[in-house]
């Protein structure tokens, strides 16, 4: 791994700011000075320090958490500004410092991936990878055709942006007062589910993330989390990456 990332990844500063620490001398790896950008090292292996002190690299640490309402999507302690508990508060024995990748609203529930991988973060999140996000939703009144075939096909939002379309839109259950629905997704728009509902005029009254890629919560009551398999990185960061 190049010296700079290995920095970075240890939170010593950001990228720029540790090829700056490196081509200034302030950086040694095994006792000798590392001055030149592009120098592979073995976190595990070798000693790394910067101006004397050694980088503690963590271990790169994937989960799985099934999100409950009435919580945070913040990685800024254990409560937010409003005295709200966050999604940290639901990993005491996690010892790693570790943040969501994505956010789910507060009353929104489901699959949401927390890791200390700022590559995979940043790859899962970025626009033009776009990796598939299944939702079950509860709309408020009964979605005939025309609105099935709107949330396939894209809708034009508040702001006049329009949501690229659905991989998938298929009615799980009706009653005479809601529907719910299965929505594919390979966008990640601000509320962007809540948002088309309103531009429909069908509310969304529950919201649940049922899958990340190939990663569920099944099993997982709410709360709860479990490590990724290492199937799961791997699936994830190539399904990022396709």
């Amino acid at each position: 791994m190049r010296l700079q990332k290995v920095l970075a990844s240890a939170g010593v500063a950001a990228r720029r700011k540790a090829e700056a620490l490196i081509t200034g001398r302030h950086v040694r790896v095994n006792g000798k000075i590392a001055s030149e950008l592009g120098v592979k090292v073995d976190p595990d292996r070798d000693e790394i320090s910067v101006d004397g002190k050694i980088v503690q690299v963590q271990k790169k640490v994937y989960f799985v958490l099934n999100k409950p309402d009435g919580v945070v999507c913040s990685a800024e302690g254990l409560k937010d500004g409003e005295g709200r508990p966050t999604v940290l508060s639901l990993l005491p024995a996690v010892t790693q410092r570790v943040y969501p990748v994505g956010r789910l609203d507060f009353h929104s529930r489901g699959v949401l991936i927390l890791t200390n991988d700022g590559e995979l973060a940043a790859a899962l999140t970025h626009p033009r990878h776009a990796v598939t996000k299944t939702y079950h939703v509860k709309f408020q009144g009964r979605l005939d055709e025309a609105a099935l075939a709107a949330l396939g096909q894209g809708i034009a939002l508040e702001d006049g942006t329009v949501t690229r379309p659905a991989e998938e839109v298929s009615v799980i259950k009706e009653t005479s007062t809601n529907t719910w629905a299965q929505i594919t997704l390979r966008q990640g728009l601000n509320r962007q589910i809540r948002r088309m509902g309103d531009a429909l005029g069908h509310p969304v009254l529950k919201l649940i993330r049922v899958s990340v890629g190939n990663v569920t919560a099944d099993g997982l009551d709410d709360g709860e989390f479990r490590p990724l398999t290492p199937t799961e990185v791997y699936d994830l960061m190539a399904a990022a990456l396709r």
